[in-house]
């Protein structure tokens, strides 16, 4: 489950692409998949592991280069690369979790090299203030969101780290009920019989992806849409 469109990103064989707080990996395994040499990049050890092992895999069954990718362990205030190294970043659901934003952005754009591109994620604003009204226990959490951003505000740190913001999106559409769902009946209430319901259609589309809902959720974005995604050049 893609949140970042990777054709909007541009994302070419051999571009060196981070993914910055891959978390379990979906996007670090699409740009692999794709051809690009991927660093996935991470605070969670135990997280990075699992990447680290499915990497493996994708390459014995031909899916991505031997050698293409890599985990690294690290923190986003201080990147281990040199200026300008990256030809592609992925920054997706992290800014919200961490205090000091402008400097992880800075730090984003400064590993990029000019003319790279970066697509950055975050909870789209109203859907998120919804989730922040129902349950405290929703964000009031070790390691929970610390903001809500609009876009307006997003795109200003984005141009103020001298990038160009060239457009915007949505994703997610049909998990901004379920998030309030569980928000309503409790965050940790998994055994609810309305989130597992929830839970087995959200299953059922991401693993069938069949017409109806892909269709729904391509129509819906735009207005439900749980994510906003930003996609932003730096100038060459």
């Amino acid at each position: 489950m893609l949140t970042v469109d990777l054709d909007r990103l541009g994302v070419r064989p051999g571009d060196r692409a981070l993914d910055l707080g891959c978390g379990q990996g979906r996007h670090a395994f699409e740009l692999y998949r794709r051809g690009a040499r991927v660093v996935a990049f991470d605070q969670n050890a135990g997280d990075l592991a699992d990447v680290d092992a499915m990497f493996a895999a994708m390459a014995l069954e031909g899916e991505g280069d031997p050698g293409g990718a890599q985990t690294l362990r690290g923190d986003a205030l201080a990147l281990p690369f040199e200026d300008g190294y990256f030809d592609r970043l992925v920054v997706a659901e992290i800014l919200e979790h961490v205090p000091n934003d402008r400097r992880a952005i800075a730090e984003a754009a400064r590993v990029m090299r000019p003319g790279a591109m970066m697509a950055v994620t975050v909870p789209r604003a109203w859907p998120e203030r919804i989730c922040w009204r129902l349950s405290d226990a929703y964000h009031e959490v070790a390691g929970g969101h610390v903001r809500i951003y609009r876009r307006d505000q997003l795109a200003g740190q984005l141009t103020q780290a001298g990038l160009d913001v060239l457009g915007h999106g949505y994703a997610h559409a049909l998990h901004s009920p379920y998030w309030w769902l569980k928000c309503a009946v409790g965050v940790d209430n998994d055994s609810h019989p309305a989130v597992q319901a929830y839970h087995r259609m959200l299953v059922w589309d991401m693993m069938s992806a069949p017409a109806l809902t892909r269709t729904a959720e391509r129509v819906l974005d735009p207005v439900l849409g749980k994510s906003l995604v930003l996609y932003a050049r730096k100038p060459a």
